[in-house]
């Protein structure tokens, strides 16, 4: 779990800004989440996260510790769109706290601010692979998603304790003037590669390359969350050799050994991208996560581009 608090001082505000309200409890599913409510909450909130950011948030483990956790806290925010579903649900029964359960204002489904890809047409079972019946839920990685998230975790801050809501509000104007000013920086230094053909490991990054006009045109998994068959990845060595691509894009939570070996067989660049706050070195918080994804791709798509 993280736990992390940010100083008056380097906010620029003092105890009397917040009235010495005690900070609210809160847990988030993932670090990503964490950190953003702790860009927009600072010293009124007390945040930890659940799943770590080295950690695929699909497979993480009900403990009686982290359901004590929630048992104390004012608000749990969450990814939503069925990540969590194989565990968050029985972290919330187990708490016993009226607070965060289902329907409350103490507990908050993130993928309310964003507008979802890939929602599947019709049935959708285990044998399609890990398939969400609500759509893609990795969109934290679109940091333009970020921005009515941080608006969404601002609204509930201030609607659980409205004395914290002049510092909520001038934390989020501060990181949203921030965000902007990344965003164009990040979409100008990746521009010169819209409409580039990438492969992925796993199905990830779709938010990512929508943002950036990037296109994933296969997968190495055949279905998501399940390993390739071999004749899988013979076809797709021989589409990725007629069509030119010479890139594979694959997460931190992915087997990097595996990834490795078929970037080699397809003399492929192979770019390991950070998927959570905390999953690499650099990445303590948000913006310098966004940022460290963006300088690998850009030093891979480069050299894949001298390469060919």
């Amino acid at each position: 779990m993280i736990r992390c608090s940010f100083s008056l001082a380097l906010l620029g505000l003092d105890a009397s800004a917040s009235g010495a309200t005690p900070p609210l409890r809160i847990v988030c599913s993932t670090t990503d989440l964490a950190a953003l409510t702790r860009a927009i909450g600072g010293t009124t909130v007390d945040v930890e996260a659940i799943a770590r950011g080295s950690q695929d948030p699909h497979h993480v483990q009900a403990r009686p510790s982290t359901m004590r956790l929630l048992n104390r806290a004012d608000l749990l925010i969450y990814n939503g769109m069925q990540l969590e579903i194989g565990w968050l649900p029985l972290l919330i029964e187990g708490a016993r706290n009226p607070r965060v359960a289902d329907g409350n204002r103490g507990q908050l489904d993130l993928s309310a601010a964003i507008a979802p890809l890939e929602v599947p047409d019709g049935h959708v079972d285990r044998s399609m692979g890990d398939v969400h019946p609500e759509g893609n839920p990795h969109y934290t990685l679109d940091p333009r998603n970020a921005l009515p998230m941080a608006a969404l975790i601002a609204q509930r801050l201030t609607l659980l304790n409205p004395d914290l809501a002049t510092v909520v509000a001038t934390n989020h104007g501060r990181w949203i003037d921030e965000m902007q000013s990344r965003l164009k920086r990040w979409e100008a230094v990746l521009s010169p590669w819209r409409g580039r053909k990438v492969i992925s490991y796993h199905k990830q990054f779709e938010y990512l390359a929508d943002w950036l006009g990037i296109e994933v045109v296969d997968y190495v998994e055949d279905r998501p969350g399940i390993p390739p068959t071999p004749r899988h990845l013979s076809t797709l060595l021989e589409r990725m050799r007629q069509q030119h691509i010479y890139v594979l894009l694959q997460s931190t939570f992915a087997d990097q050994k595996r990834g490795r070996r078929f970037a080699e067989r397809a003399d492929a660049s192979l770019i390991v991208l950070p998927a959570a706050v905390g999953s690499a070195n650099g990445t303590q918080d948000y913006v310098r996560l966004m940022d460290t994804i963006v300088k690998r791709l850009v030093a891979a798509l480069e050299e894949s581009e001298n390469g060919i």
